[in-house]
């Protein structure tokens, strides 16, 4: 999909750089890409306490290899 965005030329240099990518596109998909990948961790930790898994943590270590 074609999108014309006006970014801050050295803010996306810096982070070009940064995470050793060899394209301007390349740098702005890896941080659309991180930061769905953050939200989702968030999601999962908003979850702790909320579900009862009920495992019995005894019975599946002596699960047999």
């Amino acid at each position: 999909m074609r999108t014309t965005l006006d970014l801050p030329e050295d803010l996306l240099e810096e982070a070009r750089k940064a995470s050793r990518l060899s394209t301007k596109r390349e740098t702005v998909v890896a941080g659309l890409n991180e930061l769905l990948r953050k939200e989702k961790r968030e999601d999962l930790r908003r979850l702790a306490g909320r579900i009862d898994l009920k495992i019995d943590l005894r019975k599946a270590r002596q699960r047999p290899s």
